[in-house]
């Protein structure tokens, strides 16, 4: 079977959006592609953000490709999973564009994973994957129409009109990901190193994952329904995609791990080759050896969730720390030493004193430590945070939660260059 993998060409205005807007590499694509592969059918890869394209020429390409089925994505690759635009507006409008040529029709992405029914309907697709999609899509281009209710993690058209839901979120073995082979047009076109700030690229940036999934269950965090539970890619498989990327020019990896932990034979390794790295971590996890060595092995930014202040604050957010407010901020400063960029992240939960956060940040800056203002949090519709406001979501849960936020919030994430609009608003445009 033909098969169009496709990433839409991301715009954002109007959005609730916070995470970086320059493309990266859709690696949840790539997965999607090598094991569609190796099951003996034809997967292309179609990057409209990273190429740039209009939704019309990713539909002149696709008609040249003629395809049998066409997956489409619900965010901007896996690194934003957990932080994607709440509203369907690109994908809904570059599936209208494509219609015509696509074949069956798609959808991957944490829309689909938790509220599999609205997606659908939203869409207007054949069928939506619910978690990690690469196994499930090797099934469902494998079987026949009428053999859809065999499949599980599958939510799709049924006769009659309705949607019909079968499972829940997929979990991908990540022993059988080979390592990610990438075009050269696709590495080449990969300028973005993303969260570095040191120096300027020098040469293709690239994205990695060695480790899928996050052993904690913070309340904010966006995870529970896919790349959830912890695993780790055989170290091998991670180093011969590393290895791939160095050959074709990359200088700089972003790992989009949920959570970075300590792995002295990865960081080791590492070591021996010509490449620097970034991170997300919590730094409550890691020794003073450690950071040292995540320094040496070349890591040149690290994204440290330290989210609240207070004890207190920190339990309410479920996050499990070993270390104390005084313990972090010296493991940071030391992070500091050793690693050119360390920034610490807050949120704005209502738990901690604004004079102290101010106080707290002035300290770390002396340091060299960026920590930036609170952000407010989002209730994703995947967190336990909506769980704990509203229960299981339902088929409005994008929309109340986004209402939520609006209502709650005056003051947005500094990244938001305008004000957002209602969620009703982005997806009525996406209709016209």
């Amino acid at each position: 079977m033909r098969i169009a993998l496709i990433n839409p060409n991301w715009s954002y205005d109007g959005s609730i959006y916070f995470g970086c807007r320059e493309p990266h590499l859709p690696t949840e694509l790539a997965c999607a592609h090598a094991l569609l592969t190796r099951a003996g059918h034809q997967a292309k890869i179609f990057d409209g953000h990273l190429l740039g394209l209009s939704h019309a020429e990713l539909r002149a390409r696709l008609s040249d490709f003629a395809p049998e089925m066409t997956v489409v994505t619900t965010a901007p690759t896996y690194l934003f999973w957990r932080c994607p635009p709440p509203e369907l507006r690109v994908p809904r409008q570059l599936i209208t564009a494509l219609r015509e040529v696509a074949g069956t029709l798609v959808a991957i992405g944490p829309h689909a994973s938790t509220t599999p029914r609205p997606t659908v309907t939203k869409l207007e697709v054949d069928a939506v994957v619910m978690g990690e999609p690469e196994e499930v899509l090797v099934q469902l281009a494998s079987t026949e129409r009428a053999g859809w209710d065999a499949i599980e993690h599958l939510a799709y058209l049924g006769d009659g009109g309705e949607v019909v839901v079968q499972g829940g979120p997929a979990a991908v073995e990540l022993g059988v990901l080979p390592a990610l082979r990438w075009p050269a047009e696709l590495v080449a076109r990969h300028a973005h190193h993303h969260h570095r700030f040191d120096a300027p690229p020098r040469g293709p940036g690239a994205e990695v994952e060695a480790t899928r999934g996050c052993p904690y269950h913070c309340t904010f965090c966006n995870k529970d329904n896919f790349r959830n539970g912890y695993r780790k890619r055989p170290l091998p498989i991670v180093l011969e995609e590393l290895d791939a990327l160095l050959a074709q020019g990359v200088e700089y990896v972003y790992f989009i791990d949920e959570i970075f932990l300590p792995d002295a034979p990865l960081l080791e390794a590492l070591a021996e080759r010509p490449v620097t790295f970034g991170v997300q971590l919590r730094v409550d996890n890691w020794s003073e050896p450690m950071l040292e060595l995540l320094g040496r092995a070349g890591c040149l930014s690290i994204e440290a969730g330290v989210e609240s202040l207070t004890e207190k604050g920190r339990m309410l957010l479920a996050k499990r720390c070993k270390a104390s407010t005084d313990e972090l901020t010296e493991l940071l400063i030391f992070a500091k030493r050793h690693v050119p960029f360390v920034q610490a992240n807050l949120l704005d939960g209502g738990f901690d004193d604004p004079v102290e956060i101010e106080r707290w940040r002035a300290r770390l800056h002396q340091d060299g430590v960026w920590a930036n203002k609170p952000v407010p949090m989002f209730p994703y519709p995947g967190s336990p945070d909506y769980r704990l406001r509203w229960g299981a979501p339902d088929d409005r849960a994008w929309e109340r939660a986004h209402e939520h936020y609006l209502t709650h919030h005056g003051e947005l994430s500094d990244i938001q260059e305008s004000q957002p609009l209602p969620l009703a608003a982005l997806e009525e445009d996406a209709r016209e």
